[in-house]
């Protein structure tokens, strides 16, 4: 109920809410909220911050794999004002990580990413494959 609640609401918290979003996404995290939470409220509340972007780039290489998942599914569905930099960028840090939520997060974005630009991501998992999991290169290269 409180992930659908932030989700209905997304357009009121403000940056000070980062450290509640932190707990929320910390505290008996599993996939199906932490999901909700990455990709349909922390990528509002970046969005219309730009700001967040430096704790997303913190929470990419944080300890914690749900902070790791949100940095990396937060631009899920911005599109073409996707930060290719950033996307990229994350994916390659956390291309070796043990956690499979991570690895798949890694193809799901990338996947997500290709219905925009199929051509970078393309480019992307050939120069990265050998870094990347099979499991994220399998989700990034689904539908092309």
């Amino acid at each position: 109920m409180a992930c659908s609640y932030l989700v209905r609401h997304v357009a009121v918290p403000g940056p000070g809410f980062v450290p509640t979003l932190r707990a929320l996404i910390t505290a008996k995290s599993w996939w199906d909220t932490v999901d909700v939470l990455a990709t349909r409220f922390t990528g509002g509340l970046v969005s219309r911050h730009p700001s967040l972007v430096t704790v997303m780039d913190e929470w990419s290489g944080d300890d914690n794999m749900w902070l790791v998942r949100t940095a990396i599914l937060h631009q899920l569905h911005y599109g073409p004002a996707t930060d290719t930099g950033r996307l990229f960028g994350y994916c390659e840090a956390q291309a070796g990580h043990r956690d499979f939520f991570v690895r798949k997060a890694i193809g799901w974005a990338l996947r997500q990413y290709a219905r925009t630009d199929p051509d970078a991501v393309r480019a992307f998992v050939e120069a990265h494959r050998s870094s990347l999991s099979g499991l994220s290169v399998r989700e990034a290269m689904k539908h092309l």
